[in-house]
């Protein structure tokens, strides 16, 4: 999930409250959730499409979902039909699944106070405009300490499924990630969060599907780091239950991912590198593809493999998610390692000078963001450093932001040139990609005097990664050729005609992924 994406999802919802208050909107049906999944209550004179069996009412839930708003006529496969038969078929071979968020896709609270520090507004969620709410939001600040060594108290919990806000009074729920795990769901995937916690009922039968929930604000080779420390916890449960119920031992369990966003740059970097991380004297790990023990196939839906260049913008600018919301300033998204991370490659043209826009910019370089007073070295944040390091004087201020500010781009550069390189995967690892090329997306920005930056170009992606990014198509800035030139592998690539979030809920998601899970053959 990304910052642009989030502010979509909310706009849509605000308007559709203002629309429904209006008398302009029908209120949905309700949904319930079953033993097997979700069921939809039907109106009087609904046609009751559900059919016996393990997933009908999961799959009328994201059949609904999906074709919201859609014209008459548009058809959709009878995904119950379909997979009911592979989804019931369980052995000691399958592979269980990982679903790993975005950006801005795990809950994140402050254990000590039950404080909400990102996945509700209002209510329970810190106000990030002002000094406490600024300094929970942000990661601390340290001159010449490494980024892994500037914690905090503030920790996820869990894959943010669904998004709280408050609404002129009115408390509200948008869905996140609800569609990935019901489409797992769909496929005979119990969710263990889920089955843990009640939400559905499971039984004992929540050991096929894991929610990785992180901090997204840190750095992405911690968070890989992480998920490997993740996967070896959840194999050992996996061994443990295929022991149990079928009599045999399995020391090579390995997952299948679905990762969205920047989940599958964290992805692939455990893949690449396991849990090595950058080299002190500036260079490149080795790639090793340690992480092939551990995952056979990875789905990637909407991952910027090559950035974004609205993460360049709202380290400018900062955001805010809709006018009733307070902004995230520049300053405090300027302590997240994991943004930086995000950048659009500096070959493909992503940033232009706009007194000549022949030239391109180097998004990586901090002499360039120092110049033009962008993100963290913009003196008009000076307010914002002072809630987040104190009562210093403004010098020792700025000069910790400006630290920080070398510290997260360096490391950002490196990241990306590790990611980049050309490395033929072991053959166990298939790369699967699913994406939109159907939204005007931001291809080029101007940068103009100080903190100015506009979007000049777009191309076709989600809104906010380009088709080309998620391919990672090297043709972009360089030389055309007929096929696309990608240092990933790709086993099958398939786009959908939504946005960064609304392709977890087209059909034609759910029927493409159950199809890779369930009946593509290894």
């Amino acid at each position: 999930m990304g910052f642009h994406g989030i502010r979509f999802m909310i706009h849509t919802m605000v308007s559709r409250i203002r629309r429904l208050r209006s008398g302009g909107l029908y209120p949905a049906p309700p949904v319930s959730r079953s033993v097997t999944g979700w069921v939809r209550h039907s109106h009087v004179g609904e046609t009751n499409v559900a059919r016996s069996g393990v997933i009908p009412g999961i799959l009328v839930f994201l059949l609904v979902l999906g074709l919201a708003g859609c014209r008459r006529g548009v058809l959709a496969p009878d995904l119950g039909g379909i997979y009911n038969r592979s989804a019931q078929y369980h052995d000691a071979y399958r592979n269980p699944v990982i679903v790993i968020p975005g950006i801005l896709g795990s809950r994140l609270v402050e254990p000590e106070t039950g404080r909400v520090v990102w996945g509700a507004f209002g209510g329970r969620g810190v106000n990030p405009h002002d000094p406490e709410g600024a300094r929970l939001t942000a990661l601390p600040m340290e001159y010449q300490k490494p980024l892994r060594e500037l914690v905090d108290d503030v920790a996820a919990d869990g894959v943010l499924d669904s998004l709280e806000i408050s609404l002129l009074g009115l408390p509200l729920q948008l869905k996140a990630y609800a569609h990935i795990l019901a489409s797992l769901g769909a496929g005979g995937y119990r969710d263990e969060s889920l089955g843990i916690s009640g939400a559905i009922d499971y039984g004992d039968e929540h050991f096929t599907c894991f929610q990785f929930a992180y901090d997204w604000r840190r750095d992405n080779i911690e968070n890989a780091k992480r998920l490997k420390q993740f996967i070896l916890e959840k194999r050992e449960l996996v061994r443990r239950e295929i022991k149990r119920r079928f009599g045999i031992d399995r020391d090579d369990v390995k997952f299948d991912i679905i990762a969205h966003s920047m989940g599958g740059l964290v992805t692939r970097w455990l893949l690449r590198y396991g849990d090595a991380d950058l080299p002190e004297d500036g260079s490149l790990p080795e790639v090793t593809w340690e992480g092939a023990q551990y995952i056979d196939r990875t789905i990637l839906v909407g991952t910027p493999n090559a950035g974004s260049v609205h993460a360049v913008i709202q380290l400018i600018e900062g955001i805010r998610f809709a006018p009733i919301f307070h902004k995230h300033e520049a300053a405090v998204l300027g302590t997240f390692p994991s943004i930086y991370q995000l950048f659009p490659r500096t070959r493909h043209g992503p940033l232009v000078d706009g007194a000549d826009r022949s030239r391109r910019l180097d998004v990586f370089d901090p002499e360039l963001w120092i110049e033009r007073g962008w993100g963290l070295a913009d003196p008009r944040q000076d307010q914002v450093l002072e809630q987040l390091l104190g009562p210093l004087d403004p010098a020792t201020r700025r000069q910790i932001a400006l630290d920080h500010l070398r510290k997260c781009l360096d490391r950002a550069r490196r990241f990306a040139e590790a990611l980049d390189r050309e490395a033929d995967p072991p053959p166990n690892v298939e790369y699967s990609l699913i994406a939109g090329d159907a939204v005007p997306t931001a291809a080029v920005a101007e940068a103009g005097g100080r903190a100015r930056i506009a979007v000049i170009d777009t191309g076709p992606g989600d809104g906010t990664v380009l088709r080309t990014s998620a391919l990672l198509d090297e043709r972009v800035g360089g030389e055309w050729v007929y096929h696309v030139k990608s240092p990933i592998r790709w086993k099958q690539v398939m786009f959908l005609f939504s946005d960064h979030l609304g392709m977890t809920m087209d059909p034609a998601f759910t029927d493409n992924v159950l199809y890779t899970l369930l009946e593509d053959p290894r």
